[in-house]
């Protein structure tokens, strides 16, 4: 079936890199967009994972096991292959891309002169597929043609991702405290009604999201802002209060 048959563009994945920022506790903030990572041709597969870490004492005196106790969620893992060639320029576009993705392993510019270096964080996109923030965790090169001069310009590249804990949004004393689950940039065009139908089916939603995101004048708000976006279940408990 060809895309014409399908409907719509094509639409291109790319990894968003954002600075790491220090969260007040455990894991880190989704700062500033810093760039992207295009990808030169959309991934075959993805592979995403989610476990749950679960313990069992053994019962004293009992022929069977004690229950099981959950212990709490592990961090979700996102696997993907990208396909790099750059024969048709015979240039050294290949290389470049393998840097730029093997510099999100090592920590920022930025964030050297401070207490804890970090890396950046990075969100893969790919139309209305969002993954949750995390850091590179390994990337694997694969270079499989070279130019007389050595140049590689093919290669396949392993890349895998974890998720990082990022900081929860303001507490609301009926609901808990928020925990966004992914982060989405705001492109040309899009304003916070739009996002708030795409991501949930109702545009009137979009009062609770500049809550959670405390965005004081939803109109103004810029391309390449970044939402923090909770499950439905998480917005729908969320104070209703006028921005």
């Amino acid at each position: 079936m060809s895309r014409a048959q399908l409907g719509g563009s094509l639409a291109k994945a790319y990894l968003a890199v954002h600075e790491a920022m220090a969260a007040a506790g455990a894991g880190a903030k989704v700062g500033a967009e810093t760039g992207r990572i295009e990808f030169q041709f959309n991934p075959n597969e993805l592979t995403i994972a989610k476990a749950a870490s679960w313990k069992s004492e053994p019962a004293r005196g009992a022929k069977k096991a004690g229950p099981p106790e959950f212990q709490g969620a592990e961090p979700g893992e996102l696997s993907l292959e990208m396909f790099l060639d750059s024969t048709a320029t015979m240039a050294d576009d290949v290389a470049k891309i393998v840097q730029r993705l093997m510099d999100c392993c090592v920590p920022t510019e930025g964030s050297l002169g401070k207490n804890k270096p970090t890396p950046p964080l990075v969100v893969f996109h790919w139309g209305s597929l969002t993954s949750f923030p995390a850091y590179i965790q390994q990337v694997s090169a694969k270079y499989t043609l070279f130019t007389p001069e050595g140049t590689p310009v093919r290669a396949v590249c392993t890349v895998k991702l974890k998720e990082m804990p990022t900081e929860p949004a303001k507490q609301n004393p009926t609901s808990g405290g928020l925990r966004p689950h992914r982060v989405r940039t705001v492109r040309t065009g899009e304003s916070l009604a739009t996002v708030a139908y795409h991501e949930y089916g109702d545009a009137a939603l979009w009062r609770k999201l500049a809550q959670v995101n405390e965005i004081d004048d939803p109109l103004r708000m810029r391309p390449g802002t970044t939402l923090l976006l909770p499950s439905a279940d998480e917005l729908a408990m969320w104070s209703a209060e006028a921005v």
